[in-house]
């Protein structure tokens, strides 16, 4: 009996320390919990979009319109400037066996801008050379002029996307402030600073589809510019062909 109530004085305050580190544990967890800021979860980028505002709408539109462009003359371009390693010499055997009719079936075959700078050449053979070259040049500045349309979007979305995106930032700063000032003595700066990131979001949004739509435009302008450069090859070796049978 007496051993018990000993052993029972121990052991009851090794269980009495126990459950005091553990209630002492359990609010010192409590107390880190509540004093640890509240995480604020990420915004999407659909919640940013309807952040925005309506003037999300229009930068909506030039990136979807930007895209569309782009594909379309990727795709346009390259097949512009696919070209048969072939063709000038089978031009030239025609012409100096006096074939024009099938050099003139080969261009129409071929369908590029290169056969048709050819084509409209052959059709000016027996004229002043001076005639020849110029009807070349204006069929040529048509070919690039279809080549680069669109283009115009791309330069104009690239400049004008930014300049909207800071006109939604401006209209949302004054909106932000107004809403702040209509608080009165229950203004605080959540109030402000949740207008601000929202104003902000039509910026970043403009960023992004003027840099789209620049290295876009950029981009096909290089590859139009090859072309652009084939073409003038082109011309100079059909021009050189006319004047080889002079030289015999």
């Amino acid at each position: 009996m007496l051993l018990n109530l000993v052993l029972g004085q121990v052991v009851a305050p090794s269980d009495t320390a126990a459950q005091a580190a553990t209630q002492v544990a359990d609010t010192i967890a409590t107390t880190m919990a509540e004093g640890t800021p509240t995480i604020v979860k990420d915004l999407s980028v659909w919640d940013l979009t309807l952040a925005g505002g309506w003037i999300m709408i229009p930068l909506a539109i030039l990136l979807v319109v930007s895209i569309y462009i782009f594909f379309e003359r990727f795709f346009a371009i390259g097949a512009a400037s696919r070209e048969d390693k072939t063709f000038m010499d089978n031009i030239k055997n025609y012409i100096h066996r006096g074939d024009i009719k099938e050099a003139l079936e080969l261009c129409r075959q071929s369908n590029t801008p290169y056969s048709r700078l050819v084509e409209k050449g052959i059709t000016r053979i027996g004229r002043p050379m001076n005639d020849v070259l110029v009807a070349i040049e204006n069929v040529g500045n048509m070919e690039i002029a279809s080549l680069e349309k669109g283009f115009s979007w791309l330069a104009t979305t690239a400049a004008g996307a930014p300049m909207i995106g800071f006109l939604g930032t401006v209209t949302g700063m004054v909106q932000a402030f107004f809403a702040l000032a209509s608080a009165g003595a229950n203004s605080n700066v959540t109030i402000l600073a949740s207008g601000i990131y929202e104003a902000l979001v039509t910026t970043v949004a403009g960023l992004i589809v003027g840099i789209i739509a620049l290295f876009a435009y950029n981009y096909l302008t290089s590859r139009v510019n090859k072309v652009m450069n084939k073409m003038e090859n082109r011309t100079m070796e059909f021009m050189d062909l006319l004047n080889e049978p002079a030289e015999k």
